[in-house]
Parts: structure tokens; C-alpha cells; sequence
């Protein structure tokens, strides 16, 4: 025996060290089988739901290759739409006719098998997410079946399925760009709002963070507001051009109280601030009604209010009227811009208890100020159609409009 040679006792166990061997991935015989239990019961999908949770194939490992036959029939070449070897069956939903009725129940179906199976929600939103990033590789009628089955998804409220899972993988540029998205999310709404209201399909975008930015589904040339009206119209969504003409009306309406606060907080010079005005005015078509009402809610809410003394109230308000009375005097053009902004100071006083007692005093700085006209103060108290406070009001002003009335029998 060699000095270097370790000698060894007969019969020595030699300990190796076990090791995870994984079973060879199979998903094309997973889909065989899949495939087979469709065509075995004829593509009914009750017998095929209770034939699937009989089974015992393995889910946790091949969910997407399920949904791929689900939707396609069979499976799919990695990453793509295509179809891959293999065993088909023609009960898809690509495959039915393009009516909701028919790929309803495929939904419905869908639905027993999460109820059973949850993890399975992310091998559907996997799969959902490729045929989406990959419309302008499906047919057109293929794509209304999408959409269709998208919009049948979220009425029945299909377990878990959130909808980011839809909105996001579409906003790819090339698909925007050549205007499939558009088109499959026009098929998705109005498919949606048959069965749903406008609320309903408003809170799917909000929670899928596209309820302010829907504009992002139309092409780059197309994204202006008149574009987005053109085309719903047509499409016959006239709720939804409604609700997003008042999303943008509220968008402007906050950029000008926006920078209306910070002129009026940093005392800005007074035709800056006209000018301001005229300039937001032009550009969001804003309604002489709606200016008056920004501009006593900006001026107001600019105050310092003082949260016990009432004394010190009066005198800030008053001494932000006698301001910007140049201001208001600029926008209030007529008896009706008058009565507006008349009102507008009626309704804070009421709503606000520390401004209760500020009501005549304010009337009369305005009147002071020429801001309101006797005879739109007059029309309040004989005509003055809103309930807010005014019988109170009313009562509060009565030595005021005393000493009007007086003075217009003077003249």
C-alpha cells in the first residue's frame, strides 16, 4: 500500500448528497389532456368544469397553458398569440361567434374554476396581458371578442381580476399609435354599459388609474378634448362625453383658482390679476356665471379668518372686498353676474357659522364698493329664489334696504 493511500474500513457506507430533482416540464401534454376533456364532453362547460376538478393535472404548474386553451383552443407559441403543435379543440372563445351570449358562459365557467382554484387568477391575468400587448396580431373579430369577454369579466365581477390588468398592457405606443386601442376599449365600453352603469364603469377606471388620463388610449394627433367628444358620440356613449367635459371643466376651473390664490395671497398688481383671469377665461370657455362664482371663493378663502374674535372676521372680509372690488367690479357686468356673486355671499354665510353675522355687512361693502347695484339688492329681497339663510338675511338687512328704499324715494 502507498504512504499516500488513506487506508479504509471494509464495508464503509460512502454518503452522497441528495438532490431536488425536478420533474421535466411537460405543458404540451398538460394541454393534450386539457384539450381532450373538451372534446371528450363535446365543448359542454358544465361537464368540462366538474371533468377538469375530478382531474388531477397539475395547475400550479401549467395555469397559463390552461387559459391559452381556454381561449385559444390549444396552446400557444411562447410569448405570442400564434397556435403551437399540438391537440385543439374549436369550443375557444376566439373560436365562438362574437356574441355576448355565447361567450358568456365562458366567462361563467371561468369564474367556477377560480372559485375553486384562486391562485389561478394570475395565469389569466398573465395570458390576458399577452393577447392584449398583441392585438394587431389577431383578427379584427378576434379583438371584439376580447373586448367582449373583458367587459363580461367585469360585470360578472370575475374573482380578483383587477383592472390594471387590462388598461396598462394596452397603452403600448405602436398599439395606440395605429388605433387598436381605441377601438377595443370603444367595443370594451359600450359592451360594459349594457349590463352597468356609467358609475360602474367609472369606477373600473379609477381603480385601474386611467379615469383622468383616457385621452392616452386615443393616437398622439387625435388627443384633444373635441376629439374624444367626436368620437364617443358616434359611438353612442354621449354619458361618457358628458362626464369627461366635466372632468376637464373641473381640471381648469382648479388651475385658475390655483392661480388665482397665489396672485391674490402674493398681492399681486391688480390689472395682472384681471388679466389672469381673462387669460384662463379664454381658454376654458369658462361661463360668466362660473367666473363670479371662482372669484369670491378665491378672495375668501385667501382670508386669515380668525377663529374666535367676530370682530376681527368683519374686518378682514370687509377689508378683502374694498381690495379687490376692482376685481369683482371687472366681472360682474350685469344685473345677473350681480345677483350671482349676491348669492354666492348668501350661501358662504349660511353654510360658514363664523360668517353668519357678516351678511349685511358684506352687502354693504359691496354696495359701497359698486360692486352690487341697489336695484340687484332690491330683486334679492322681493325675488330672491334661494332658501339658504334668507329669511334671517332677509330680517339682517332690513335697516340697509330701510335706508335704500328711503333714499330712492328722495330721488
Amino acid at each position: 500500500m502507498s504512504s499516500k493511500e488513506k487506508p479504509t474500513l471494509g464495508g464503509q457506507r460512502i454518503k452522497t448528497r441528495k438532490r431536488n430533482i425536478a420533474a421535466p416540464l411537460d405543458p404540451a401534454a398538460f394541454a393534450d389532456a386539457v384539450v381532450q376533456i373538451y372534446l371528450d364532453n363535446a365543448g359542454d362547460l358544465e361537464l368540462i368544469a366538474k371533468s377538469i376538478e375530478s382531474s388531477d393535472l397539475n395547475f400550479n404548474r401549467y395555469g397559463d397553458t390552461f387559459f391559452e386553451v381556454v381561449f385559444t383552443g390549444g396552446r400557444t407559441q411562447p410569448g405570442t398569440t400564434k397556435p403551437d403543435e399540438g391537440e385543439r379543440h374549436p369550443y375557444s372563445i376566439l373560436d365562438c361567434e362574437a356574441k355576448r351570449e355565447l361567450i358568456l358562459p365562458s366567462v361563467i365557467y371561468i369564474q367556477k374554476i377560480l372559485r375553486r382554484r384562486p391562485f389561478l387568477i394570475k395565469n389569466l391575468e398573465n395570458v390576458m396581458r399577452r393577447f392584449l400587448q398583441s392585438l394587431e396580431f389577431l383578427e379584427e373579430n378576434e379583438r371584439i371578442k376580447l373586448a367582449i369577454f373583458t367587459a363580461l369579466a367585469f360585470s360578472q365581477k370575475l374573482s380578483g381580476l383587477p383592472p390594471e390588468t387590462v388598461f396598462q398592457p394596452l397603452l403600448k405606443d405602436n398599439l395606440v399609435g395605429k388605433g387598436l386601442v381605441l377601438t377595443f376599449i370603444t367595443d370594451f365600453f359600450k359592451e360594459y354599459l349594457i349590463d352597468n352603469s356609467l358609475d360602474d364603469l367609472i369606477s373600473i377606471l379609477k381603480r385601474g388609474k386611467m379615469e383622468d388620463n383616457l385621452l392616452d388610449f386615443f393616437p398622439s394627433g387625435k388627443r384633444s378634448a373635441e376629439a374624444f367628444s367626436e368620437h364617443f358620440t358616434k359611438a353612442g356613449m354621449a354619458s361618457l362625453v358628458e362626464y369627461n367635459d366635466k372632468k376637464i371643466f373641473e381640471v381648469k376651473v382648479k388651475e385658475m383658482k390655483s392661480a388665482l390664490t397665489t396672485q391674490i395671497s402674493e398681492e399681486a398688481d391688480l390689472s395682472e390679476v384681471i388679466e389672469t383671469v381673462k387669460q384662463h377665461v379664454k381658454d376654458a370657455k369658462l361661463p360668466e356665471l362660473e367666473v363670479v362664482r371662482i372669484l369670491w371663493d378665491v378672495l375668501m378663502d385667501a382670508v386669515q379668518w380668525s377663529g374666535k374674535n367676530q370682530q376681527q372676521n368683519v374686518n378682514l372680509a370687509l377689508r378683502q372686498v374694498k381690495t379687490w372690488a376692482k376685481l369683482l367690479n371687472t366681472f360682474c357686468t350685469s344685473g345677473k353676474l350681480e345677483l350671482e356673486l349676491l348669492y354666492k355671499v348668501q350661501v358662504q354665510c349660511y353654510e360658514d357659522t363664523k360668517l353668519m353675522k357678516l351678511f349685511p355687512e358684506m352687502v354693504r361693502s359691496l354696495y359701497e364698493q359698486d360692486v352690487l347695484a341697489e336695484d340687484t339688492i332690491l330683486h334679492w329681497i322681493r325675488k330672491g329664489t334661494n332658501p339658504k339663510g334668507r329669511q334671517s338675511f332677509v330680517k339682517a338687512l332690513e335697516p340697509f334696504v330701510k335706508w335704500l328704499e328711503e333714499a330712492e324715494e328722495e330721488e
